[in-house]
């Protein structure tokens, strides 16, 4: 005879763990299926360049700033002396005009015109024609020579309290530019960071044989040099092939990239500004074409220069991560050329 027994149902505390664990396992397989894939060497490297060259852009500009700031100070020390002397010679007068008030009073009294300059308002006194005629003609020379020393004296404080101003807001600007270049690298590594140390490594030594093939195989053609200027500037500049680039450096071990062409034509005996758009204003403007050994190349907008090497080659140090080394110019934006003088 049949059992008409009911089936044994499942453990309900069972049935929930189970159906609990194949909810995750279905959760856990979607998110795999759906998840960013990791970066590639490829792909890190590109964003990475990508923000070491906004990283020099930045660095450009915080040279430019620094450079101001300097400038600024300096002008603001020379103002300060140069009121510090002003106010010993409007002392050395006063105390002059005042002896001669000392003999007066010795000898029967103060001159009325010694006592108006004496008085809470002396400035008023020339003004006062009436009086004119109680003035010698060696007083009354005195007395303008101290008022026009009082009025110069005023402007050159005036003068001091605005480079002051000027001199606190390129500090700010300066700390500005700091902060971004600071934050782009910390981007830099933190992407940097997403590689292996492995990884880290062979990138390095990727681009380090990269700028020394180059540096060996480069063709420079038999283009001549610009000047005699120019051919010391850019045989220096051939020395520091493979030098990192370093933000904010300019030699002799590392540079950013107007660094560079600073170190190199000081040792021609050119002393160029700081900046690369500074530099950009240091001679006549070239086309591409014109272009000869030793002459800037002025790139980017303004923001970055090397120096022509000959053959469309360009010698520079592009940005944070690489070395100075020779590029063909046509994989950059080319602005205009500069001939030193």
């Amino acid at each position: 005879m049949a059992s008409h027994r009911r089936p044994k149902q499942p453990n309900r505390a069972r049935v929930s763990v189970l159906t609990a664990t194949a909810a995750a396992a279905v959760a856990l397989t979607s998110q795999a299926a759906h998840a960013d894939p990791k970066p590639s060497v490829k792909d890190v490297k590109s964003k990475v360049d990508d923000l070491y060259k906004q990283t020099e852009q930045a660095t450009e500009k915080y040279d430019g700033a620094k450079s101001q700031e300097a400038k600024l100070q300096k002008e603001v020390g020379n103002l300060q002396d140069k009121v510090a002397r002003g106010q010993a010679d409007l002392n050395k007068m006063r105390d002059a005009l005042g002896a001669m008030a000392t003999a007066q009073y010795r000898t029967g009294g103060i001159d009325p015109s010694v006592q108006l300059f004496l008085s809470s308002n002396p400035d008023s006194y020339l003004d006062k024609a009436s009086t004119l005629d109680q003035v010698s003609a060696k007083q009354a020379d005195q007395l303008r020579e101290i008022q026009a020393k009082q009025r110069e004296l005023a402007q050159e404080r005036k003068q001091a309290q605005d480079k002051m101003k000027s001199l606190a807001a390129a500090r700010k600007e300066l700390g500005g530019k700091k902060k971004e270049i600071q934050g782009k690298l910390a981007d830099a590594n933190k992407l940097l960071n997403t590689l292996t140390a492995q990884q880290r490594a062979q990138m390095q030594q990727d681009e380090q044989q990269a700028a020394n093939r180059s540096s060996q195989r480069v063709s420079l053609g038999k283009g001549v040099p610009a000047s005699k200027r120019a051919a010391v500037a850019f045989a220096a500049a051939q020395t520091r092939l493979g030098k990192p680039y370093v933000y904010g450096a300019t030699g002799p071990n590392s540079f950013d990239c107007s660094g560079l062409m600073m170190w190199a034509y000081a040792h021609a005996g050119v002393s160029l500004p700081r900046t690369s758009q500074a530099q950009g204003t240091v001679g006549p403007h070239l086309g591409r074409s014109q272009l000869e050994i030793g002459d800037l190349v002025i790139m980017d907008g303004g923001s970055h220069v090397g120096m022509y090497a000959g053959n469309g080659q360009v010698l520079h140090a592009p940005h944070t991560g690489t070395v100075v080394k020779y590029e063909a110019m046509s994989d950059m934006i080319f602005d205009y050329g500069v001939r030193v003088g």
